[in-house]
């Protein structure tokens, strides 16, 4: 009678009730080639479909999309593989997994999840590409998938050290995945809203900002940067749901830390729940598509508070990066008088008395209301800055104490940023 094997079978029912599929392991049987079969016609007869797999891949399972037809994943003693042709042709999905023994494969949502033997679980997270993916592609920009805005990290408590195994965690905003057949001159990605204006752009030119050597924590907390890639290939690219970070000073890292994948703290506002468009464009060449943005589902605030709560943190949002501006001239005006010229100390003086100085405090220690200390540009983006924290700390109402500091700030603002404008007419051209 031979032995038992494990013979793993999963019909589409939901593509085509006629149509199934079934994986044997003849491991047992000394047989180490791959074997898998595909029936169109209810089991009547029966097709081997392993090209691709070489021998010495005995088959654990096989599966199909959930969304695709005829996209094929399975699970062999080495790795796993994938068909976009209805197990036509199967090529290697292994990426960064160790060999080892895949002993099932399934999809989950937008994942796809292995089990294997002796080293855990695995999941690719977002195979939305591979559900679109085409055998001759030009320049593609994939349909993303659904993207959800949760807080990624709300542990108040420093990482564990390196050297302590650890899972990943999913990736922390909307996945954006691209194809280039060639290598680009020019790649810039831009995400509109949905009155179609421009809140996020990045661009292959952009120069990464180096981390600091002077941290007050350990670099190796300190998520990497990147650049959009111009190169040929697939690429994977992360926005993390935040309008354009405002212009600032040295990025600030939350002690609530992942090692090795920690973002600056963010300097600018979530954004709201609902539709956007992704613009991808390579060199003159325009691709975009639609991206659907929802809210954490354990969170209960109605609509209507998280609406103030957002135009609130924009109004905040909108001031610090008007006075930003501000202040970067107010240091140009620095650099252009010097020192030790006739009058540079009186002009000099007028400009600390209007914009103020970089240490009276950007990232935070700024004051809600009160003090007997006239407002500069720098103290009162501090307190801007502060209270947009406050804002976007929790996906909740904002207080009455915070609306009423915002309103004071909003309107003190203007006053300032209009006497440096003032002053800039006094200042050599």
């Amino acid at each position: 009678l031979g032995a038992w094997q494990k013979v793993s079978i999963i019909d589409a029912g939901h593509f085509d009730a006629q149509t199934a599929y079934a994986a044997i392991n003849t491991l047992r049987l000394d047989d180490l080639r791959p074997h898998i079969l595909r029936t169109h016609d209810g089991g009547k007869t029966w097709t081997e479909i392993v090209n691709g797999i070489p021998a010495g891949e005995t088959v654990n399972a096989v599966r199909e999309d959930t969304k695709r037809k005829g996209l094929l994943f399975a699970s062999t003693e080495r790795t796993v593989y994938v068909s976009f042709d209805d197990g036509a042709i199967w090529q290697s999905l292994r990426l960064n997994l160790p060999v080892s023994s895949v002993r099932d494969v399934v999809v989950k949502d937008n994942d796809l999840v292995i089990a294997t033997h002796g080293r855990s679980f695995w999941i690719l997270d977002d195979i939305s590409p591979l559900r679109q993916a085409e055998p001759s592609m030009q320049a593609t920009l994939f349909k993303p998938a659904v993207a959800m805005r949760v807080r990624w990290n709300t542990n108040t408590d420093t990482p564990i050290p390196p050297d302590v195994p650890a899972g990943q965690n999913p990736p922390d905003g909307a996945v954006i995945d691209y194809f280039l057949p060639g290598a680009a001159s020019n790649v810039k990605l831009e995400i509109l809203d949905s009155t179609q204006n421009v809140i996020r752009t990045y661009a292959s030119t952009d120069q990464p900002e180096p981390i600091d050597p002077n941290l007050a924590i350990p670099s190796y907390w300190v998520r990497p940067p990147r650049v959009l890639s111009a190169a040929a290939g697939m690429h994977r690219w992360l926005w993390d749901l935040h309008l354009q970070p405002a212009p600032s000073g040295r990025p600030q890292y939350p002690m609530q830390a992942v090692v090795r994948d920690t973002p600056p703290a963010p300097s600018s506002p979530w954004v709201m729940p609902g539709q956007y468009t992704v613009r991808l464009t390579v060199d003159g060449k325009t691709l975009t598509q639609p991206l659907t943005v929802t809210m954490d589902p354990r969170v209960k605030t109605e609509g209507s508070a998280l609406r103030r709560q957002f135009a609130l943190s924009k109004s905040l949002y909108d001031q610090i990066v008007t006075i930003n501006a501000a202040i970067a001239e107010a240091q140009a005006a620095r650099r252009k008088i010097g020192a030790g010229q006739a009058g540079s100390d009186a002009l000099n003086q007028k400009i600390d008395a209007v914009a103020g100085r970089e240490q009276q405090g950007f990232g935070g220690g700024g004051r809600f209301g009160g003090g007997n200390a006239p407002e500069t540009l720098t103290s009162i983006r501090g307190s801007l800055t502060t209270l947009l924290g406050e804002l976007q700390g929790a996906d909740v109402a904002p207080t009455a104490a915070i609306e009423q500091a915002v309103t004071e700030k909003l309107a003190a603002a203007p006053a300032i940023v209009a006497k440096w404008n003032e002053l800039k007419k006094e200042l050599p051209q």
